[in-house]
């Protein structure tokens, strides 16, 4: 996983680990909540944007995890 995502290819493929670290009944830490946030704070703000409107709209509860930038 990208430290800087280029498109929304990169989000989406975020927003399925995060899906997924959840549905195996695990927190989100440690590497993953590092590595997503760098990603969030280095990348594009349409791009975090998109992270947090799909964490929304699939993982609500995931959204606890990361700090929204100041856009």
């Amino acid at each position: 996983m990208p430290y800087r995502w280029n498109n929304r290819q990169d989000v989406d493929e975020a927003v399925v680990a995060v899906m997924n670290t959840l549905d195996r009944g695990q927190e989100i830490h440690g590497w993953l909540m590092h590595t997503l946030q760098q990603a969030i704070n280095d990348s594009e703000p349409q791009l975090a944007e998109h992270f947090f409107t799909e964490l929304e709209r699939h993982r609500p509860e995931a959204l606890r995890y990361f700090r929204k930038p100041e856009f």
